[in-house]
Parts: C-alpha cells; structure tokens; sequence
C-alpha cells in the first residue's frame, strides 16, 4: 500500500529561501502582517489533513468510484467522501484565500496553492470537488453582480456549496464556437436554460446541499462562433431571497462517464430542460468571464500533476531501497544480502531523480506563479501589478502543460521502479499513472496550451512577455557569471535563453507566411520554454545550496546537498533534452503534411 509524507521541508525552502515569500508579502497591504510562522503552521496543519484524512481515501475511492441513481438522478460519493469533505468545511479550509468580505480568512494564492499541492498528492478525485469551487468563486468575485456576489460567494467560501464550469458538450470540447446549449430571456431578468453538457467534473455528488453550475449558452441574438457565447449561473436548487433553498432546478445529471482515472470524482452528463440561471457579465462576452475560472483550472491541473508526481516519487523512492534484485554493474553493494537495492542501479536512480526533479522544478514554477498572482491582486503599484500579470499570463500554459507532460512521465517512471509489482492494484502506483493522465487533456488539452503560449503569449505582442522573464534570467547570469562554482548551472542557462531567442524570431518569420508553423512546432517549444523557466530556478536553488554549504551552521545539512545533486542532475540529465526539441521545431510542417490524408 502506498505512503504519503507532506514534503513541507522542500516547500519551506521555496517559500522562505528562494522566493521570500515574507519580504514580498510586506508590500502588499492585505498581506503585510503574515509571517513565517503563521505559513508553516498552515503548512503544518493541511498536511496532516491530506495525510490523514484524505490521503487513506484514495484507493478506495478509486476502487468504488461513483454510482448514479437514475430515477432520481443522486449520485452518491464512494465512501468516507462525504465525511472528510464535512471535516474540510468545518477546518475552514475552502476559505484560506478568499476574501474576507465574504468570510474568507484572507491569506495570500502561494500559501493556499501549497495545501492543493498536499490534497492532490493525497487523494485529486476528492481534491477536485473543492478545487472547481475555488475557480467558480473567482470567475463570480470578478464578474458577479452584486446581487450574484451575495447570494452564492458567502456559501462557495464556506465550502457550505461547491461549484462547477459546465463548458463541453457532445459535438464540441476545444472548439467552443460550436456550442449549441440556449438561454431564453424572461421577463423577470433571469433565463430559461436548455441544453446538455458532458464530462462535468463534480457535476453532481452528495457532499453538499446544494452546486452551482456556470453554463455557458447562446441568447437568441448571439452571433455565430465565440463571441456568441454568454455565461450565467445556474444553481442546484433555486435560492430564495433569505438566502434559503428553495425548488429544485431542472438541471439533472443523466449519466456518469466511465473514466481511465479519477474514479472517484463525478463526471457528469448534465441535461438542462428550462433551468433558471442569471447573466454573469455582459451578454456575448461569456468567454471573457468563465476565462477567470479556466485559468484558476488550468493552474490547479498544474497542482494536480505536481501533487501525484511528488507521492509517486515518494513511493518509488522507498521502494528502490528496500527491494533487492541483482548485483550493482560495479560489485555487490550489500554484500550481507542475497542481492542489491535495486536503488544500485543507474537506470533506476535515472527514473528516481527524473521524478525528484519534476516534482521540485513543478514546485518553483507553480509557487512562483502563484506569488505573481498575490502581486497582481495585492500589490498597491499599478506597474507591479502589470508586469506580474504579464508573467502569470506567460506562465500559465507552462504550468498547465509542461508540470502535466512531465507528471506523465515520471508517474510512468515510478511503476517502471516496481517492476511488475507497479502493475497491479496493490502498489497503488498503476493508479497515480491513470490519475495523471487526465491532467494532460481537459482545461484545454497540453496543444491548446503550447499554442496559446507561442501564438498568443509570444508571437501576439513580438516576445514582450517572454523578454520579462528573459530579465530575470539575464540578472542571474550577470550576478553569478564570475562564480566558478556557478558555472554548470548559469552557462548552459544563458546558451539556452540565446537560442530560445533565435527560435523565437525564426518561428515568427516563418508564420508569417503560413499559419500551420506555429502549430508545428508550438508543443516542443512549449516544452523548451518549460525546460529555460525550470532550469533558471535551478540555478537559482543550486546557488542558494552552495552558499548554505559554506555556512558553519548548515554545511552539514543532507537537505542542501540533496538540492545539489537534483539540480546537477537536471542539467546534466534533463535539460538536454531541448536541442532535440529546438531541431523538430524547426523542421516545420512539411513533414506533417507531405502525406495526403486518403494515405492515413
């Protein structure tokens, strides 16, 4: 059976060593007073819920799934689901940060982004109930009206009611132009609904009394394609005026999607026959609005995938020094027994540390990520505030993409090191494995994100954004670029940001003249733009290792070195990888379509 051990260390040297988190904090008002301790000792306490609480619930949670009573619609959670998420609510977990206007506690993006991190590793099906809340509270915090604001922020803070974003349906999914779902106006200002959505996540459970649902849907006068698309909410049961239930709303689940993964979450099939809902923002401008939740999504799929390849590491790590199998290539390395940790073995701790530092370049970025956000909302400095935007929208893609592209990896990896026993049910690895993969397709498949960041973030404003983040790296290399101990770190950095350049420049002439270039190579450039981002906060890690290194006081701390060697490996190991995706991306779309489609 599978172990889960909070890597609260390994978050406290991002949060306090590498981004000083604190000091930043200080310049931001409503975070001014939070402190180190206040931090860990959140820190502290999810981990004890993920572990504890949800973590014991994931395997059989994935072995019960869901199941769906159809002639009244119900869908029951497996078991213990309904208890832990109770026992979440009442932890005042949904609300860490959320604003305190509608009883949040207030604290900033990067600490709440810590405790997904935990309850993804422990248990993502579960996770995920909580999580499409948090985006569903944003998207209404920035676009509700008041009276939207009102009536559904107090309960999706609390946790009291969950939130869903009812997007897809059967003859659309990326392509959202193609929406078919209607909204009739009614002559009291609300809509009469109508329509069916498929693979809504969290779409209908029993962990809360009531779900509010944001819909996409066409008015009578939409324009074609997607500016014809509006947003409204649409609860479960219909609210009263004092805040208190009233008659069920005719939108049902009809079915439940018979998953690879995340067994116990409800992927619902909606079917909505005149539901009630109200306008979310401006009529036509839907798109806008339910973006604030995708990107909220898009960014916990990143935690999703940076949760599971943490506890797949964590297990396989284990299991490589307690299994034995053969002797090490260089003669036996524990010669009291009948053969070696398999941990002996290259190829092994090759996996191992793939693994390792996924998990630890996922959590720069995303902790990064986050804490542009918190500058973006909190900062009192307009510029500040732009400047952050512009890297939270440049690394968005990255970590929505690049985090689950590898998580696939290394969970794969991590069953890999078990060998037949990674196999089967027992190990629970084979589970992470199925959980990861989801992570890769929806809230905007790992291609609609490669071309968002190359159409969109790079070619769209000529590399603005990307020379932001390029700043940051040219400030390192120039600040270490005489430390001999720096060198294997920032060398390789700076000959990767100079040939990042050049692709860039060359892909742009080369759309130029024919669109179908950036989607050629848009996924290994995402991929390259992913390795420059991890390996600068690489450097910057093995930086902070070193000097710790020569302080009296933690030279000999394992943990220092331990970040050393991760990092070493990265460049040595992983980031190669980029010149190979430097030469398929500039190979072009020829090959792609020199084959005629009758030869498919």
């Amino acid at each position: 059976m599978p172990t889960y051990t909070p890597p609260i260390r390994d978050m406290q040297f991002v949060l306090h060593e590498l981004l000083a988190v604190t000091d930043e904090f200080k310049s931001m008002p409503a975070h001014a007073e939070i402190d180190a301790d206040t931090i860990n000792a959140v820190l502290e306490e999810a981990g004890k819920f993920a572990a504890e609480v949800a973590f014991p619930l994931n395997i059989g949670g994935d072995e019960q799934g869901c199941t769906l009573d159809k002639s009244t619609h119900a869908v029951r959670t497996p078991e213990g689901f309904k208890q832990a998420y109770a026992q979440y609510v009442e932890g005042g977990w949904p609300a860490l940060s959320c604003d305190p206007a509608f009883g949040g506690q207030g604290l900033p993006i990067t600490v709440n982004q810590c405790v997904y991190e935990m309850l993804n590793s422990a248990n993502q099906a579960w996770t995920m109930y909580s999580g499409l809340t948090h985006g569903a509270y944003e998207a209404l915090h920035a676009h509700g009206t008041q009276e939207q604001q009102a009536t559904y922020l107090p309960k999706l803070t609390s946790g009291e009611w969950t939130g869903t974003m009812c997007l897809t349906e059967s003859h659309c999914g990326t392509d959202l132009g193609l929406l078919r779902s209607k909204a009739e106006p009614q002559a009291d200002g609300s809509y009469k609904i109508t329509g069916s959505k498929i693979f809504i996540s969290s779409g209908e459970h029993d962990l809360t009394e009531n779900i509010i649902h944001l819909v996409l849907a066409r008015l009578p006068d939409s324009p074609l394609g997607s500016k014809g698309i509006s947003l409204f909410v649409v609860p479960k049961f219909l609210v009263k005026p004092d805040g208190t239930l009233g008659e069920r709303n005719p939108i049902f689940c009809t079915g439940l999607e018979h998953k690879m993964g995340i067994h116990g979450n409800a992927t619902a099939q909606l079917s909505l026959d005149g539901a009630t809902g109200t306008l979310v923002g401006q009529p036509h401008k839907g798109l806008a609005a339910m973006f604030v939740m995708m990107n909220a999504a898009r960014l916990g799929v990143g935690m999703q995938s940076l949760g599971l390849t943490e506890v797949a590491y964590q297990n396989a790590a284990a299991y490589a020094k307690d299994r034995i199998q053969m002797r090490s290539l260089s003669g036996p390395k524990a010669p009291d027994k009948p053969a070696d940790p398999i941990i002996v073995h290259p190829d092994v701790r090759k996996m191992l540390l793939t693994a390792r530092a996924y998990a630890e370049g996922g959590r720069m970025l995303s902790l990064y990520t986050a804490l542009m956000i918190d500058r973006e909302l909190s900062h009192p400095d307009e510029e500040v505030k732009r400047d952050a935007a512009d890297q939270v929208a440049l690394l968005t893609p990255i970590v929505k993409a690049f985090i689950t592209d590898n998580a696939w990896l290394a969970t794969s990896h991590c069953m890999q090191v078990y060998g037949g026993h990674g196999y089967i049910r027992e190990s629970g690895m084979e589970q992470f494995v199925r959980d990861a993969r989801i992570n890769m397709i929806y809230e905007g498949t790992n291609t609609i994100q490669s071309l968002d960041l190359l159409g969109r973030k790079v070619l769209g404003d000529n590399g603005a954004k990307l020379r932001k983040f390029g700043k940051l790296i040219e400030a390192l290399v120039e600040e270490e670029g005489t430390n001999e101990a720096m060198q294997e770190f920032v060398n390789p950095l700076a000959d990767l940001g100079d040939k990042l350049t050049k692709l860039s420049a060359e892909l742009g002439m080369k759309a130029l003249g024919n669109a179908d270039e950036v989607g050629a190579a848009a996924v290994d450039y995402l991929r390259v733009v992913g390795h420059l981002v991890f390996a600068y906060f690489f450097a910057r890690s093995a930086k902070i290792a070193l000097d710790q290194q020569k302080n009296p006081q933690t030279s000999g701390d394992p943990f220092y070195a331990a970040k050393l060697a991760t990092a070493r490996f990265y460049f040595a190991k992983l980031l190669p990888e980029t010149a190979m995706l430097i030469r398929t991306a500039r190979a072009g779309v020829g090959p792609l379509f020199e084959m005629k489609e009758a030869l498919f």
